[in-house]
């Protein structure tokens, strides 16, 4: 089963349209968080069908409580950045304010950043509560996958130490375009992740390149901090972003990226307002400089780094 979340309701997708449904929830994730998966929807009345071309598709899981990330967590991606395998997952946690929806136009914070960059990724919904949890507990409590862009200001990064300061700008965390349920992936440890830009190929992978698997990561996740129904793991993106072409995003540019049998997920990149001329950053006040507190003109990048 495909769930998206539209401006007229929760639906199924079925016949390459959406079946909109007669159910109480606003959007997926609520679904979840009440019942623990997605399997109430199968049986819901259809109250009408409409075209899933042009359909205004939301964040099928409206705003998450956590999201969490995990950095460098793809073999291909190591080998091309020259890094050893982590004997541990590199983990963060991201703002949910960054979450958005498919289809968003996602404007390029140009005054703290130069280096705004892709990375397509396979995001996990968790269904049932996992805490202290063996690797074999993992999969049976997932909810569904969808689609993630975790969008990263590298410069942001290199400069503070902070991922969730360089992932967490409004529109950094673009999920969708629908959640599927587990029975509709055809192999759990092989989930194809591909993405475009401008209609080439960026990146394309699978699952099976994790250095921490999915249910090694979540497992290793739930033995620090309780995963709760509702929240996202996005378990790492794979050789072939901008950083590793050094070749980063401007406005005008289409990133889609594919999950395995979910929708695609498609943002656009736009300039600030003002700001027409493709690439253009206008006057950057110093990549850190910008992000300091205004009453802490004291702070420097420093103060990030554990």
């Amino acid at each position: 089963m495909h769930v998206v979340t539209t401006g007229s309701g929760i639906g199924r997708v079925e016949g390459g349209g959406i079946a909109l449904l007669d159910a109480p929830f606003p959007d997926a994730g609520a679904v979840i968080e009440q019942t623990g998966s997605l399997e109430v929807l199968a049986g819901r009345p259809v109250r009408d069908r409409i075209a899933l071309d042009g359909a205004d598709l939301l964040s099928p899981l409206g705003r998450p409580h956590a999201v969490w990330g995990v950095g460098l967590n793809y073999r291909s991606k190591a080998e091309r950045t020259g890094r050893a395998m982590p004997s541990e997952p590199i983990l963060y946690l991201g703002a949910p304010s960054a979450v958005v929806a498919p289809n968003t136009a996602v404007t390029i914070p140009a005054e703290q950043t130069l280096e705004m960059d892709y990375e397509g990724e396979i995001a996990v919904v968790i269904g049932q509560r996992l805490y202290r949890a063996a690797p074999e507990d993992v999969w049976p409590s997932i909810a569904g996958i969808t689609a993630a862009n975790d969008i990263t200001a590298r410069d942001v990064m290199r400069n503070t130490s902070a991922p969730t300061l360089a992932k967490s700008f409004p529109g950094f965390n673009p999920l969708g375009a629908s959640v599927c349920t587990l029975d509709e992936v055809t192999d759990r440890d092989r989930i194809p992740i591909r993405t475009w830009v401008n209609g080439d190929l960026r990146q394309d992978d699978s699952s099976a390149g994790m250095i921490f698997s999915v249910p090694d990561l979540l497992a290793r996740i739930s033995w620090f901090a309780a995963l709760e129904p509702g929240d996202v793991v996005l378990t790492g993106t794979p050789a072939g972003t901008g950083q590793d072409r050094q070749c980063f995003l401007a406005a005008g540019d289409e990133i889609r990226v594919e999950v395995g049998p979910v929708l695609p997920l498609v943002t656009t990149v736009v300039a600030p307002v003002g700001e027409s001329r493709r690439g253009a950053h206008p006057g950057a006040r110093g990549l850190i400089a910008a992000t300091i507190p205004p009453h802490r003109d004291h702070w420097s990048p420093s103060d990030a780094r554990p």
